[in-house]
């Protein structure tokens, strides 16, 4: 617990751990809040139009009155549908979310739980995701969503071996599972980043089209494992009306929604703690310490959000022979080969 300033404070006591449980949750709120108007924002500013702009200044209150919104609407449960799964997969689903942020670390002082296999616990916590959409798609007794369902199915799972991969890159490179050792492996300026092959001398040079390849691997998988475009089949609106949330309603809705901007930050903060520095600074002990480390590490975290809505609103979506073919024949034969030739250059140096 040495990288808790909480439990540094007050001990490790129930209400420390309370208060520990309830800090991610927080940020959670703010930031989903932030992530809704960034997405109404960027995807209109791309799109050549204004967006929200009567809810608040320039719209700023729009992500609030959604939620309002949400709350309002009546919550139906079908008549067909297996009510006890049905209502509880939205929980299933953010509970594997919000499980993910026990092991982010915000900052050299801040871990909310620091074990020593983080990596391993987050594609484990990860994978509940898949149970709570599976049990919602076949629980809603709807054609279009148990078809969602098993896309999610299959698309999760093919690209969890390619992402697993490129994280796998990681371990090899650090040489531990510890997200805390990680960031502290690639202390000092920026080309000292895994992104750039971590510290060393210029032979490590070789190695950096491996080591951007396994980046944009791990970007491109997480895009499948959270269902973002160009990988939204398992809802494809054109398709099948919502996939596996088709039949969901107010609230209910609502935390598959809160899910997956959950997921969106999950996903950019391991490629921000894996490839870009985690918490460190770019230009070494120049605006470093506990405080500049949070601040640095949700700016490189929001930036990767950034880069996911702005994917969403640029590419199509792939049809279900090309996201398999892209997964299984493209990914993970690459990232093999970036395994391969990145264990080599750990052996060697």
């Amino acid at each position: 617990m040495d990288t808790n300033l909480i439990y540094k404070l007050i001990g490790e006591n129930l209400i420390s751990i309370i208060i520990v449980s309830i800090i991610p949750l927080v940020f959670l709120i703010v930031y989903a809040l932030l992530a809704i108007l960034g997405e109404l924002k960027i995807s209109a500013w791309i799109q050549e139009r204004l967006g929200p702009m009567r809810t608040g200044w320039k719209g700023t209150l729009q992500p609030i009155a959604e939620v309002v919104k949400l709350l309002q609407k009546e919550d139906i449960t079908p008549d067909g549908a297996s009510k006890t799964l049905f209502n509880l997969s939205p929980f299933i689903i953010f509970t594997g979310a919000y499980a993910g942020f026990a092991v982010i670390p915000f900052s050299s002082q801040f871990v909310p739980a620091g074990i020593n296999l983080g990596l391993f616990f987050l594609f484990a916590v990860g994978s509940i995701a898949v149970i709570g959409i599976v049990m919602g798609g076949w629980a809603s007794n709807n054609k279009y969503s148990l078809m969602g369902a098993m896309r999610s199915v299959a698309q999760i799972i093919s690209y969890e071996i390619p992402g697993a991969m490129a994280i796998l890159c990681i371990a090899v490179l650090a040489s531990t599972l510890d997200l805390q050792l990680i960031n502290n492996a690639q202390g000092g300026w920026f080309w000292n980043w895994f992104l750039f092959g971590g510290s060393g001398t210029w032979a490590k040079i070789w190695v950096l089209p491996f080591t951007f390849g396994i980046a944009l691997i791990y970007l491109v998988s997480s895009l499948a494992e959270t269902n973002r475009t160009p990988f939204d089949i398992p809802e494809g609106e054109s398709e099948l009306v919502a996939g596996y949330h088709t039949e969901y309603s107010g609230m209910k809705f609502a935390m598959f929604f809160f899910a997956e901007y959950a997921n969106m930050f999950i996903v950019a903060a391991v490629l921000t703690t894996a490839f870009l520095g985690g918490w460190n600074s770019p230009f070494g002990d120049f605006l470093s310490g506990p405080i500049f480390g949070i601040f640095w590490f949700i700016m490189k975290s929001f930036f990767i959000v950034y880069v996911q809505i702005w994917l969403r609103w640029t590419l199509p979506r792939l049809r279900v022979d090309q996201l398999m073919y892209l997964g299984w024949k493209v990914l993970l034969p690459l990232s093999f080969i970036c395994f391969l030739f990145i264990s080599l250059f750990r052996m060697i140096y």
